[in-house]
């Protein structure tokens, strides 16, 4: 079973992540945050990564501490459900539309952490959560995760679909790169023999 379960601390949040990459996209997201636990239940849902995440945090300052320990806690859960990685697809790629927005994500699960970010997003706001915490999210599950991440805004206007596109489109990227690959399932994909 490719599943892992992280607990994290610290003065400013408590978080807890179980995810199962075999799953079929099974959600419970409660982080106190509500746009930001939408937003994971779209990334659980299109990547079939089954998700139970829990977070408190330090509500009273703002939302940041909470959405980055997030992205923290999801990214180690990822690299330690991979383990050594041997058998998956390693890459994967969508265009995503999502009515006047389109956002492409491309990916590749290397242990070599990067994120290229052109994710221009119109307000500030949408409702009451910062749209700056997208990218605070994605830094974070990226890093955390070991992986090159390239999300692209090829169109868009409205925020909401700007983000929920962007969310979705990464959830179906990482859906393909964590499958394994039936015609070279005993091999770490690389010619490095390791990730």
């Amino acid at each position: 079973m490719r599943t892992a379960k992280i607990s994290r601390s610290t003065n400013e949040t408590s978080i807890s992540v179980e995810i199962n990459l075999d799953g079929t996209g099974v959600y419970d997201n409660q982080t106190g945050v509500g746009f930001f636990d939408h937003m994971l239940d779209q990334l659980s849902r299109h990547s079939l990564i089954d998700m139970t995440i829990r977070a408190e945090g330090d509500y009273h300052i703002d939302d940041h501490h909470t959405v980055e320990d997030t992205g923290i806690a999801l990214g180690q859960a990822l690299t330690a459900a991979l383990g050594d990685k041997k058998g998956i697809r390693r890459y994967g790629e969508c265009h995503l539309a999502m009515d006047e927005a389109q956002v492409r994500c491309a990916l590749d699960l290397s242990a070599r952490p990067f994120l290229v970010w052109n994710l221009d997003i119109p307000t500030q706001k949408i409702g009451t959560f910062d749209t700056e915490l997208v990218r605070e999210f994605f830094t974070a599950f990226a890093t955390h995760g070991g992986i090159t991440l390239h999300v692209d805004k090829i169109h868009g206007f409205n925020s909401h679909h700007i983000v929920e596109a962007a969310f979705k489109s990464v959830a179906r990227a990482l859906r393909p790169a964590v499958e394994t690959d039936p015609r070279k399932a005993d091999a770490i994909p690389s010619t490095k023999g390791a990730l």
